[in-house]
């Protein structure tokens, strides 16, 4: 396996590899779904993300006007600084299995918004079913992502994925995408294996909202403040990140002060520092003692369970409640169950029927069924809307 590249600095900012084939990017990328109240705001959104050192900006139709007011936004960043322009790496997403025809109008809408000719990456936006990854690799995808590539409007194409663990290995072992958005956080390691390997093959890897979806760690509750003491939580969950050679962190910022922690760690590349580590330490078994022997170890033993319930996903999000005070973070998850389609869980804990299968399966012996009732009692509320879509 190649051995994946050393970092760059470029203009005093830390870059990293990014696929085989696409321009090197910023520890974070500059995600554009919550800039949108004007242009305005999305411009004053990207000026600061090129002063703190952010080269690489993700977009996607899907993030509502992002892709208007980002391409007005380039627009004047090019008439003011063509250099800091041509600097910046581009990348939006299409949604999968639409036809061929239709996607290549879809593509060429979204350069037209941009207002560029072509995009450094070009992303599979949700590749989360086994018909996605169809549609991907033979017929009417495979069609259009090899004539968006043929036809010079994208440099490299890539995929984000929701989908379980067999479904992106499948992915990322296709040998079609050069790139990968997955969900990699602090609190859900479950698909750090997958990006080390994607990572070693030489593929860019970028982690979705670390922030956001990793727990709404901006607005971190006391326990887990001083779990994490004498680092503030989201800190300690970027670094983390960035030491096991992630590719780039996105950062969804709706103001240029949300920028502050890419403009601090711009040049955190390096391996954990003693003090990192012992605060990781301390985050564990801080969690450890308030679950007691009720803590989920997320070996994911107990599955399959007959009634579909994803036992650990809802457990590990128990874990967060009980074991960090992360109730807020947690119960907005769960209630996305059964509401969000192909994007997130279909079953939530009241699935569960008490068959017991899984008990015989954990070797921790939980008592699986009481804690799914414990999560749902916790948990279920009235369902939040999604940020886009």
């Amino acid at each position: 396996m190649p051995a994946p590249s050393e970092p760059e600095e470029t203009g005093g900012a830390v870059t990293r590899p990014f696929g085989r084939r696409g321009r090197p990017v910023s520890l974070f990328t500059l995600g554009t779904m919550r800039a949108l109240e004007s242009p305005a705001a999305m411009a004053a959104v990207l000026e600061r993300a090129v002063a703190v050192g952010i080269n690489h900006l993700e977009t996607a139709p899907a993030y509502g006007p992002a892709e208007s007011f980002l391409g007005q936004a380039l627009a004047a960043l090019e008439r003011r600084d063509p250099g800091a322009r041509a600097a910046l790496v581009l990348t939006s997403k299409i949604l999968p299995e639409l036809g061929l025809a239709e996607g290549r109008q879809a593509l060429r809408a979204c350069l037209g918004r941009l207002g560029v000719e072509r995009l450094d990456n070009l992303a599979v936006h949700g590749l989360n079913t086994p018909e996605h990854l169809a549609w991907s690799l033979r017929g009417e995808g495979a069609e259009l992502l090899a004539w968006a590539e043929g036809e010079g409007l994208v440099q490299q194409v890539g995929f984000s994925s929701h989908g379980d663990d067999a479904l992106i290995t499948a992915a990322l072992e296709s040998g079609r995408f050069g790139f990968c958005s997955l969900h990699l956080h602090l609190f859900d390691r479950q698909r750090l294996p997958l990006a080390k390997a994607a990572l070693a093959e030489g593929l860019g890897v970028m982690a979705i909202s670390p922030a956001d979806k990793g727990g709404r760690l901006y607005d971190p509750p006391p326990e887990l403040q001083q779990d994490c003491a004498p680092f503030q939580p989201l800190e300690l969950a970027y670094r983390f990140l960035l030491a096991q050679g992630i590719s780039t962190l996105t950062l969804g910022a709706a103001q240029p002060d949300d920028l502050v922690w890419a403009q601090r760690l711009a040049r955190s590349d390096g391996p954990l520092t003693p003090a990192e580590r012992q605060a990781l330490e301390r985050l564990e078994q801080a969690g450890r003692q308030r679950l007691g022997r009720d803590r989920c170890g997320q070996c994911r033993a107990c599955l399959p369970c007959p009634s579909g319930v994803p036992i650990p996903a809802l457990l590990r999000l128990r874990n967060l409640a009980v074991g960090h005070g992360m109730e807020a973070f947690a119960g907005e998850r769960y209630n996305l169950i059964g509401r969000a389609g192909h994007w997130w869980e279909q079953h939530d804990a009241s699935a569960c029927v008490r068959c017991g299968e899984c008990l015989p399966r954990c070797p921790l012996e939980l008592p699986i069924p009481d804690l799914l009732a414990d999560t749902h009692r916790r948990l279920a509320a009235a369902p939040r809307r999604r940020l886009w879509g």
